[in-house]
Formats: structure tokens, C-alpha cells, sequence
């Protein structure tokens, strides 16, 4: 059931938008998480002709520990990963190699990410990973050679019930809205230009674990951010306040740009330049030193955490991307909302929810919220609606997105 809401929208008073950076160890575990199962998900395709159950979205970091001085950064202790989760073991009579593979893309993943790790000194691997199934199997008789006895080391294809017909694993919802306010987009782009590889060519001494606050009252805007730097490109107290007020303009034309004249900006607030307690790290990342980080407790799918936005807490990534409501639903909530915005016209909030075994392609509810349409044209009710039940027909697309690397999660 599709249920076109139409609302009058107002500005409200305030806002305030937060986005942990590529190098943030919440956004390092959803990376990761979503790195393995892109992995795992193309390795069971190609070798066994399908996406075999699993889930990484519960994947983990701990930090290790750090020696850090101007000119001079590295690791004492090593960078902890926890691999857990679920995930098919066997295909018939074909075992997979899971631990293998897992510990191998988490230790590629790192150390792309981070150049100057020492894969044997630097990187401790955990594998916790279980075959277990959810509840909903027992040892009556009749439910003994069901799938769900055999979900993580299918038989054949018989196994696999979702290669048939797509269905929801779980009760859950996705919610999504476009476009973006103008803060949210200012704490995106700061973001994304500071960690973009064409800034870091020029500034090799930003690290990423850049973590960005933005609020506005009525029109005033403000932004409060934290910039590390890496050791080994800063030699001197100069040069670290230097390439913060590098950074500080940098932000400013980009403000500018999307056409915010008046913002407040603070950067490091913590730092103290006497005791020379600064952001200053080994590898441009608190990960290096004692800070964990965890699936789901980072950015939201569209980039950001909104709180008065519309929004979920459902970490999605590392999730089953053929059939997980909670990546699936959140993803798709996302997509068909930009998709309104960019047909119509019309700022709008998307919300799916789901029911545990409905058919996937037919939430349980679906909630659009059109706001300042036109509330005279019921045709363009109509034609909402008739879109949105199209793009639902358009899920499976998803899957194939997400496998491509063409969407990102956080």
C-alpha cells in the first residue's frame, strides 16, 4: 500500500548535521564491513552462480597505539580488526575458503587506506564469525530438510529461496528524503574536498579522519571540524598552524560557493599550542591510538548523521545486499526520493517498511511526503504514485549497484 502524503514545509528555526570522515574509525568498520561483502558476494557469483547468505555488519576495529612527534609518526601496537558475522562456509560439496579470503580483503583494505602500515606488525586480525542460522528452524521431522536448516551451507540452488522470489528477511524500514539542505550539503562537500586524493596530492600532511559539526540558526551557520595531521609531513608547531588556516580558506570558498557568506568556523578547539597537545598523528587517523570504531554507529547511507532529518539508525552496510531490509530498504528509500526530486520537483521524504517473509518488491507501507506541491493537482498525486510503484519493481537493480561500487553507504 502507497500512501502520498502532501504537507506545507516551513524552514525550521535550527539544524545541525554531522559527518564522520573516510578516516573515522565508525566510518573505517562500515567501509570495511561493506568492502567484504561486495567482495564475498562477487566471489560466490562468479565461482557458484549466486550471492550466498551472509553478514559482515557486525565488524569492528580497536585501536592500537601510536609514537608521534613533528617529522616522526608510527605505530606501537597494532590496529585490532574484528571480523564477525555470518557467512556460508560450502556451495554442495565445495567448501570456501572464508577465512582465508576475509583476513586477505581486510588486510588489503587497510593498508590501502593507509599507506605506511605494516601489514605483519601493524594489522591483528580476529576471525569471529559464526554458521549459525536465525530462529526458524527445528528438529521436527518436517522442517529438517528445509532451507533454513541449511542456510549457510546450502545444498544447491534449492537452498537459496530468494533466487526464486525475493523476499524480506526481516521487519525493519528504510527512510530517505531529497534534496539536501543547504547545511548538509556544506558538510558533505567541506568533507569530501579535504579528503578528495586531488587535495592530498598538494597536502600530503591531512590525514582523514576528518570529523565535521554544522548547525544553523535561522541563517546563521556554523562549523566546527577536526583536521589531523600526519607526523611525518609537519615539522614544526609553524607549519601545523599554517596548513590549518590552509584548510580554514579552502572551506571558506566553499562556503561561499553555495552561498553561505556568514560562517562561523572553528577548527582543532582542543588543541593547546603551549603544551603542544595537538591533532597531530602517525597515520592520519585515531584509530592509530586507542579509539574503536563499529558498524552502524557512523553516517547514514546518504553521507551524513541528520537528527532532524528524517532518518534511521539501521546500519546498513556489511548487510546481505540482495535481501536485507535494513540495506535494501534504506538504500531504495534514498534512490526513489532523489529520483522524485529530479522527476517532479519536489522536496519529499520516502519511508518503506517491511515485513518479515512478505515479498520484498511490496512493502508492508509505503509513506511518501510531498512538501509545497501543488495541493489543487491530484494528477500529480497520481503520477507520484505510479512512479514510486515502478521504481519498487526496480529494487534487484540495487543489488547490482552495490556490487558495481556505485553506491556508497557512508
Amino acid at each position: 500500500m502507497i500512501y502520498i502524503h502532501k504537507k506545507e514545509s516551513s524552514e525550521p528555526e535550527y539544524e545541525f548535521v554531522e559527518r564522520k570522515g573516510l578516516g573515522h574509525p565508525d566510518t573505517l568498520s562500515d567501509a570495511l564491513a561493506e568492502f567484504l561483502s561486495v567482495n564475498y558476494s562477487n566471489y560466490t557469483l562468479k565461482n557458484f552462480g549466486a550471492v550466498l547468505h551472509h553478514n559482515f555488519d557486525k565488524v569492528g576495529l580497536l585501536g592500537g597505539a601510536s609514537f608521534v612527534k613533528f617529522g616522526e609518526g608510527y605505530l606501537t601496537k597494532p590496529i585490532r580488526v574484528l571480523i564477525n558475522g555470518r557467512a556460508s562456509t560450502k556451495f554442495g560439496d565445495k567448501n570456501i575458503p572464508v577465512e582465508d579470503l576475509l583476513k586477505s580483503w581486510a588486510s588489503e583494505f587497510l593498508l590501502n587506506k593507509f599507506r605506511n602500515l605494516i601489514k605483519e606488525s601493524d594489522l591483528e586480525i580476529h576471525y569471529n564469525l559464526s554458521t549459525q542460522s536465525s530462529p526458524g528452524k527445528t528438529e521436527d521431522f518436517k522442517s529438517t530438510n528445509t532451507p533454513r536448516k541449511f542456510w549457510f551451507e546450502p545444498r544447491n540452488f534449492d537452498d537459496l529461496p530468494e533466487i526464486k522470489k525475493l523476499f524480506s528477511n526481516d521487519t525493519s524500514l528504510g527512510v530517505g528524503y531529497a534534496p539536501y539542505s543547504k547545511l548538509e550539503k556544506l558538510v558533505l562537500d567541506i568533507e569530501e574536498t579535504l579528503n578528495s586524493e586531488i587535495f592530498k596530492k598538494d597536502h600530503q600532511w591531512i590525514g582523514s579522519d576528518i570529523k565535521i559539526m554544522g548547525t544553523r540558526h535561522d541563517q546563521q551557520f556554523g562549523v566546527t571540524l577536526c583536521i589531523p595531521q600526519i607526523a611525518n609531513y609537519v615539522h614544526s608547531v609553524d607549519e601545523y598552524k599554517q596548513n590549518l588556516e590552509q584548510a580554514k580558506q579552502v572551506i571558506f570558498k566553499i562556503s561561499q560557493n553555495i552561498g553561505i557568506n556568514n560562517l562561523e568556523l572553528s577548527c582543532n578547539t582542543r588543541d593547546n599550542l603551549e603544551t603542544k597537545e595537538l591533532y597531530l598523528t602517525a597515520i592520519g587517523s585515531s584509530i592509530e591510538s586507542g579509539d574503536e570504531g563499529l558498524v552502524g554507529r557512523g553516517n547514514r547511507v546518504n553521507g551524513i548523521i541528520s537528527p532532524t532529518r528524517l532518518m534511521s539508525m539501521e546500519g546498513a552496510c556489511g548487510k546481505n545486499p540482495v535481501y536485507h531490509i535494513g540495506k535494501i530498504y534504506y538504500v531504495a528509500a534514498h534512490e526513489i526520493s532523489k529520483k522524485i526530486f529530479e522527476k517532479f520537483g519536489i522536496a519529499n521524504e520516502v519511508s518503506l517498511i517491511s515485513q518479515s517473509g512478505r515479498d520484498l518488491l511490496d512493502p508492508w507501507k509505503t509513506f511518501v511526503s510531498l512538501y509545497n506541491s501543488d495541493s489543487s493537482d491530484m494528477n500529480q498525486e497520481e503520477q507520484v504514485r505510479i512512479f514510486v510503484e515502478n521504481e519498487l519493481k526496480n529494487i534487484p537493480e540495487i543489488t547490482k549497484d552495490l556490487l558495481g561500487h556505485k553506491l556508497r553507504l557512508f
